[in-house]
């Protein structure tokens, strides 16, 4: 996945209700759900969805398609695995990682994680 893409995804999902409707759709599976579920669901106004579904479909995180009269809005699972991947791809110093094991945090010796205070005994 290309950095510029990366940084399209992340952005639209840098907002509260974007977030919220990506999370609902990734547990909605791929059946998804209509624009105005979404919109009672999170108790946002119907022209507020529109623009909140528009900026996550132009950053390739949410596929849509006409049902009858309703447009039904799902995650594109594709682009959250290759999203996923791409922040995760060096995890563990890019060995492998088993999917369920935390990784362990590389610190640093040259860059502590705070500064020790001064003023404690």
């Amino acid at each position: 996945m290309e950095a510029t893409a990366v940084i399209k995804a992340l952005g639209a999902l840098a907002q509260e209700h974007r977030l919220a409707v990506f999370r609902l759709l990734v547990q909605a599976g791929p059946e998804g759900l209509p624009a105005g579920a979404l919109a009672e669901a999170l108790g946002v106004p119907a022209s507020s969805m529109s623009f909140h579904l528009a900026q996550l479909a132009h950053a390739g995180l949410v596929l849509q398609r006409r049902q009858s009269r309703s447009i039904i809005y799902s995650a594109d699972y594709g682009a959250m695995n290759l999203l996923m991947g791409y922040l995760t791809e060096n995890c563990c110093g890019g060995a492998s990682c088993a999917p369920d094991a935390a990784c362990p945090p590389v610190l640093s010796p040259a860059k502590p994680l705070h500064s020790p205070r001064k003023d404690v005994a």
